[in-house]
């Protein structure tokens, strides 16, 4: 299989990535989080608080081990590295793809996490968000891509370089 499938913390440009990648490349984009939302019928916000963390991590693992495409850019929730079936499955039908950016740039880029579906545990700051994020990223991915101080443009033409190379940045 030969999808790109795009993890890494809210704000760091996979769905804005994923869509621009996926026109290039002649491919399908596929947002999870609207999957997820479409088949629940539900904004995430509102499964999460419905739910729970596990509850909504059981459903966020189910239909993303569930997707079944071809010739398709994924752009995952954040924490979608937490469920480990769905992360093999989407290993299994292509390349994973770790947009790396630091925690000062996210928080710049980032608004109200709660009513982005941030997957928060009572109490918990973007800062321990990311730290225990990031060594699962760095886990599941079979490339990374650092888009430190990169606009749009260059964080696209470093995947399709690495892309292109196999080389991991």
């Amino acid at each position: 299989m030969n999808n790109i499938t795009l993890i890494g913390m809210p704000g760091a440009g996979k769905s804005t990535l994923g869509v621009v990648l996926a026109k290039i490349l002649g491919y399908e984009f596929l947002d999870s989080d609207l999957l997820i939302q479409k088949e629940e019928k539900r904004r995430l916000y509102q499964i999460i608080d419905e739910e729970g963390e596990d509850g909504f991590k059981a459903i966020e693992n189910r239909v993303n081990a569930s997707i079944d495409t071809e010739n398709t850019v994924i752009a995952t929730g954040g924490s979608v590295v937490y469920c480990s079936e769905a992360m093999e499955h989407l290993k299994s039908i292509g390349k994973v793809v770790y947009l790396s950016l630091s925690l000062e740039s996210l928080e710049k880029r980032l608004g109200n996490l709660k009513k982005r579906g941030v997957l928060l545990k009572e109490g918990q700051t973007l800062k321990s968000l990311y730290e225990e994020r990031v060594p699962l990223y760095e886990k599941y991915a079979d490339i990374v891509v650092d888009e430190e101080g990169k606009d749009l443009e260059a964080s696209l033409q470093a995947l399709l370089e690495t892309l292109q190379t196999g080389v991991i940045k």
